[in-house]
């Protein structure tokens, strides 16, 4: 592990990482990116000395220690460089979401004054000057992609290469700074500075130490048992802390290789050419992979299909105790290894998950059956619970305790405790240091003790330690009749039906529960093409009556199954919507993680959900949409209002808490 290779008290920064895979993995692959579908690669040799040639041709451009550098743009091995040689310098690096509007990007580079910004192509570049009047500030755009850009005044407008010859060319001037710079950088010092996803306002800038990302980084990989030989595929936004612990704290812990994919396009393709050994993704990409797998199912032979269902029944009866090592029968392991050979195998191959030791997924509760399944087919996939604020490890999973109810137990270092509200509070090495100019959210968030708020609803399991997270804290609530509202728990069992995208449910403060559903256009039309079901649109199919018959089926299975939870059986959905329109980020109804922001859409779409509780049969609907080039539109409805069957509620878990 690395602090046997040199001491943890010599590692105070990512930079001071880099330089000793630079010398302990010299020639074990850095970085690969795949550009014009051929793997590109870098060693950790060769990172080192691509990422002191942009540090110090960010020294001549005149970076100074303090500033902020802004990265914008999708995962690729150019970018992560620009992270690690703005910490060379002693600048902050700022990534951002790439898909944030130029009005979201103005807000977070304006915030934290940003002189220099790093961007990918012409895209955030024309982002960027759209905004520039606005930003005192900002002084210089370095850019990696050039096409598009010749004719652009380049007075303040820099190739990412030129900035890099230039360093080059300028190493004696510079080099003796850069040393210095890079001697000073303490391990409290700021590493990285993440801005929140926004669910409920505006994002905040959360400061991250180098004893925040350095820390936590060792005590996960050691937790997970992470290697140098390991392979991680880099596909989520830059901007997000899971990314950043990943793709730079793990990999620079433990030297493993970071492969970025060409583009969000070919990234299932990609995925399955690397076969990665620690992979992680939020509950919505297993959601959309288990969508595509059903519907290559449903368009199979008869043969295949009798096969797939008859090997994945006796797979999800003993392939999770297997995958843990209990005892199970032999004939019952026979019967699996078949299935492995002509199901689970080729299966796991087509997916990318092969070779998967340690998988992870968290951002949000993934359904218990999404996670069941996958764990089903031997994948090691395990839960962890995190926030952007803990450098993202609160709990995980250890190997042979996972379950799809609880999160695990507190990561190494880290300490947990259950405030009389129900509240999770957690402390550990890899507590933010503050909100960027904000010290009244600081001080709401983060007590004197180092105690944090994480604004979710919880208990401990006494018996095993682990925890269990029941929502985030303001979405519990009370029914009218007094039983618990916990609206994510019933969303992620309808998310588990492939035509179900998303799934937004009320009740609070009513007298029964209430949902929005939006269908998943490729799993829904592939259902339509079947069935010979003609439609012109999104609006068109989601409002179709067979479409509706179909969600109305799945609401009032998902009904059965909630109805079985004592603590949560009020919360069955009496009546629902099928949404015109997918929900969105670029209209504010969804974070850029993808998270549902629930009051926005409680608010825009409030005529809506009067009409789900006055007993009307259908409405009338306008609403606001951007389009991708940002300009605005309206398109209107009738959605027709549907009842569902709900079952018999036990009268002890109707009683309030």
């Amino acid at each position: 592990m690395a602090d046997k290779i040199e001491g943890t008290e010599a590692l105070r920064s990512v930079p001071a990482l880099l330089r000793r895979n630079a010398t302990a993995y010299a020639n074990a692959p850095a970085y690969r990116e795949k550009e014009y579908g051929i793997w590109q690669s870098w060693t950790w040799a060769q990172t080192a000395d691509e990422v002191e040639a942009l540090a110090l041709g960010l020294l001549n451009l005149g970076v100074a220690e303090g500033d902020f550098v802004a990265i914008i743009g999708r995962n690729r091995p150019y970018l992560y460089w620009s992270i690690v040689a703005a910490q060379m310098v002693g600048a902050v690096p700022v990534p951002l979401y790439q898909d944030a509007s130029a009005e979201e990007m103005e807000f977070v580079l304006g915030h934290c004054g940003a002189r220099f910004v790093v961007v990918a192509d012409q895209e955030q570049v024309d982002k960027v000057i759209e905004i520039q009047e606005g930003l005192h500030q900002f002084e210089h755009m370095i850019y990696l992609d050039p096409r598009g850009l010749r004719k652009y005044d380049h007075s303040h407008l820099h190739q990412f290469s030129h900035v890099q010859e230039q360093g080059r060319a300028a190493r004696d001037e510079y080099s003796a700074e850069l040393a210095r710079r890079q001697a000073g950088k303490g391990y409290d010092d700021t590493c990285v500075m993440l801005y929140t996803s926004g669910t409920t306002g505006k994002p905040k800038g959360v400061v991250l130490s180098n004893r925040n990302i350095i820390e936590t980084a060792k005590n996960s990989a050691e937790f997970d048992h992470l290697r140098a030989d390991d392979e991680v595929l880099a596909y989520l936004p830059m901007a997000w802390v899971g990314d950043f612990i990943f793709s730079i704290g793990q990999a620079y812990w433990t030297g493993f290789c970071v492969n970025c994919p060409e583009s969000p396009e070919t990234m299932m393709t990609d995925l399955r050419e690397i076969a990665p050994s620690y992979y992680f993704a939020p509950p919505r990409v297993f959601e959309t992979q288990l969508t595509s797998i059903m519907i290559r199912m449903e368009d199979a032979g008869s043969i295949k299909k009798k096969l797939f269902h008859h090997f994945m029944g006796h797979a999800r009866k003993v392939g999770p105790r297997i995958l843990d090592g209990e005892p199970v029968g032999l004939l019952d392991r026979l019967h699996y290894k078949l299935g492995e050979a002509l199901v689970f195998g080729p299966l796991k191959n087509t997916l990318g998950f092969s070779k998967v030791r340690v998988g992870y997924t968290a951002g949000e509760a993934i359904g218990p059956e999404i996670f069941d399944f996958y764990r089903s087919l031997g994948i090691n996939l395990k839960q962890l619970y995190g926030q952007t604020e803990a450098s993202v490890f609160i709990t995980q999973q250890p190997d042979g305790q996972v379950r799809s109810d609880t999160v695990g137990v507190p990561s190494p270092g880290v300490e947990i405790r259950i405030a009389e509200s129900g509240e999770v509070f957690y402390r550990s090495p890899g507590v933010f240091v503050e909100y960027y100019k904000n010290a009244e959210s600081t001080a709401d968030t983060k007590d004197a003790e180092g105690w944090v708020a994480t604004g979710d609803a919880g208990f401990i399991e006494e018996s095993t330690g682990h925890l269990r997270i029941i929502d985030r804290a303001k979405d519990v609530g009370a029914m009218a009749d007094g039983a618990m509202f916990a609206p994510k728990y019933v969303e992620n069992k309808l998310k588990f039906y492939p035509n179900i995208l998303e799934a937004v449910v009320f009740g609070a403060g009513r007298d029964r529960c209430c949902a929005f559903i939006n269908i998943d256009l490729t799993a829904v039309g592939n259902w339509a093409e079947r069935n010979n079901i003609a439609y012109a649109s999104y609006q068109e199919l989601a409002g179709h009556s067979r479409v509706l018959d179909m969600i109305q089926a799945h609401i009032e299975e998902v009904n059965v199954s909630v109805a079985q939870d004592e603590m949560l059986s009020g919360c069955q959905v009496h009546r629902f919507l099928v949404l015109h329109k997918e929900l969105d980020a670029d209209d504010g109804e969804l974070t850029r993680t993808r998270k549902v922001r629930r009051k926005i859409i409680g608010e825009k779409f409030g005529d809506l959900v009067e009409a789900l509780y006055d007993g009307s049969g259908s409405i009338y609907t306008e609403t606001e949409v951007t389009y991708e080039d940002g300009r605005k539109g309206k398109i209107t409805a009738t959605l027709e209002i549907r009842d569902a069957k709900v079952m018999p509620v036990a009268p002890k878990a109707m009683a309030a808490e």
